[in-house]
C-alpha cells in the first residue's frame, strides 16, 4: 500500500486516512479509487462546514457584505484567507486542478454512492484566529511577510512537485522548515488540527471510516488516533475551538500608547508650558494621520477615504476599539461600492496585487490593511519623536 494511505485497526474497527497533495491531480484519482475500492461506512473530509458549502455552492462570494466583514473585525482574516487561496489557485493552476478538487472528488463519489459524509475540520475563521491571536508582534510580522511573499511568488511548480507533497520525507521536512520559522504558526495550523481531526474522524459512525486530508496531518493524526484508542488521549477538543481571549496583560497593553502619549504630553506642559505641548500634540497628530493617509494612498483609496484617515488615526490610537482601517475601510466601501462582478471575480483578482487594486472589494481591503499599517507605523516613530521633544 502506498505510505500515503494508512490503515488503522481498533478491535472491530477500520479508519483509512488517505493523505493527499491539495491540488493534485494524482490525489484526485487516488480518492475516488479508494473511495470505491474500500466502500467505507462513512467518509471524513479535511473540510468545515464553511468550505464545505462554498465547494458545493462557488456562487456563495456574490453574498460578500464587505461591511459587515469590516464591522466585525475580519479584515484582515478575510484578506489572509484570499492570499492563501489565490496561492493554491495559482499552483493548481500550474497542473490544470482546483483547489480543493480531491475533496470534491470524495463529496462526488460518496454522493454517487450512496455513502454519508462528515466534515471533520476545524473551523477556518477559528484557525486564523488562533493562530494570529496566539502569535507575538515578531510572530504576526513574519506572518504577514510570508503570506504576501507566498501570494504573489511566479516560480512555476510542476506536477511531480506537488505530487512530491505526499512523501514523508519531504513533508518532514517542510514541517521542521515551519516550525522553525513560525512555530506558533505550525502549532495552530498542524499540531492542533491533528488533534481535531482526530477527534471527529474517531466520531464518525460506522466500523470503517475513510478519511480524506492532506498528506501533512497523516502522522499527528495517526498518533492521536492511536492514543484515543488506548485510552491516553480523548476526544474534547474544546480549549482549542475558540479564539483566545486577551488575558489581562493584553487588555491592559492597548491602553499603554494612549496612557503614554498622554502622559509624554502632559510632561511637556509642565516643563515647557502650553506650547510645547501643543506642538507635541501637533507633531503626533501629523506622524500618526499623515502616515495613515499616506497608506490609504498607497492603497490608491478615494480622496475621502484619506482624509478619513488623517482623522480617524489619532481617534484610533485613543480608543483600543477603534482602528483607523475601520474608518477608511468603511469609507471606502461607501464612496466605492463593490459590484456584483467584483464579487464574482474576487477570489481570481486576489491572485495578483493588480488584481486586488483592480477589484472593488479588494482595494477596500487593501485601503483597510495598509491606513493601519501606516497609522502604526507613526505611532511608532512619533513616540521616539516626543521623547526628544521633552529632552531638548
Amino acid at each position: 500500500m502506498k505510505q500515503n494511505i494508512k490503515t488503522l485497526h481498533f478491535n472491530d474497527r477500520e479508519i483509512i486516512l488517505v493523505g493527499t497533495a491539495h491540488i493534485s491531480k494524482e490525489s484526485m484519482e487516488e480518492v475516488d479509487k479508494t473511495v470505491r475500492d474500500t466502500l467505507p461506512d462513512c467518509v471524513a473530509v479535511e473540510l468545515d462546514e464553511q468550505r464545505y458549502e462554498s465547494i458545493k455552492s462557488p456562487e456563495a462570494w456574490k453574498n460578500l457584505d464587505i461591511v459587515k466583514v469590516l464591522k466585525e473585525k475580519r479584515g484582515f482574516i478575510m484578506l489572509a484567507n484570499l492570499v492563501l487561496g489565490s496561492f493554491q489557485r495559482r499552483m493548481g493552476a500550474d497542473v490544470g486542478v482546483k483547489p480543493g478538487d480531491e475533496m470534491r472528488a470524495a463529496l462526488t463519489v460518496s454522493e454517487e454512492l450512496g455513502i454519508p459524509v462528515a466534515m471533520v475540520d476545524r473551523p477556518i475563521q477559528t484557525t486564523l484566529r488562533r493562530a494570529w491571536a496566539k502569535n507575538s508582534l515578531w510572530g504576526k510580522l513574519k506572518l504577514l511577510s510570508a503570506l504576501f511573499a507566498a501570494a504573489f511568488e511566479k516560480e512555476e511548480i510542476s506536477a511531480e512537485q506537488i505530487e512530491s507533497l505526499k512523501s514523508s520525507n519531504e513533508m518532514d521536512s517542510m514541517m521542521d522548515e515551519l516550525a522553525g520559522y513560525l512555530p506558533t504558526v505550525k502549532e495552530v495550523l498542524i499540531d492542533e488540527r491533528d488533534r481535531y481531526l482526530a477527534a471527529h474522524i474517531w466520531n464518525c459512525k460506522g466500523k470503517k471510516v475513510l478519511a480524506v486530508l492532506g498528506a501533512g496531518h497523516l502522522p499527528g493524526v495517526e498518533k492521536f488516533l492511536n492514543g484515543i484508542a488506548s485510552g491516553e488521549k480523548n476526544c474534547d477538543t474544546a480549549d482549542i475551538e475558540e479564539v483566545p481571549a486577551a488575558g489581562a496583560g493584553a487588555k491592559i497593553a492597548g491602553w499603554i500608547f494612549p496612557v503614554l502619549l498622554i502622559a509624554l504630553i502632559a510632561a511637556g506642559f509642565f516643563t515647557g508650558g502650553v506650547k510645547t505641548s501643543f506642538d507635541m500634540l501637533i507633531s503626533w497628530v501629523l506622524w500618526n494621520g499623515s502616515l495613515a493617509a499616506l497608506g490609504t494612498l498607497l492603497a490608491l483609496g478615494h480622496p475621502l477615504a484619506i482624509i478619513t484617515g488623517f482623522v480617524g488615526a489619532p481617534l484610533g490610537t485613543l480608543n483600543p476599539f477603534l482602528a483607523v482601517g475601520l474608518f477608511t475601510g468603511l469609507v471606502q466601501a461607501w464612496v466605492r461600492k463593490p459590484k456584483v462582478e467584483d464579487m464574482e471575480h474576487l477570489a481570481d483578482d486576489a491572485s495578483s496585487l493588480k488584481g486586488l487594486y483592480k477589484n472593488r472589494i479588494g482595494r477596500v481591503l487593501l485601503v483597510f490593511f495598509l491606513s493601519s499599517l501606516g497609522g502604526s507605523i507613526g505611532n511608532f516613530i512619533a513616540v521616539p519623536a516626543l521623547i526628544g521633544s521633552l529632552l531638548h
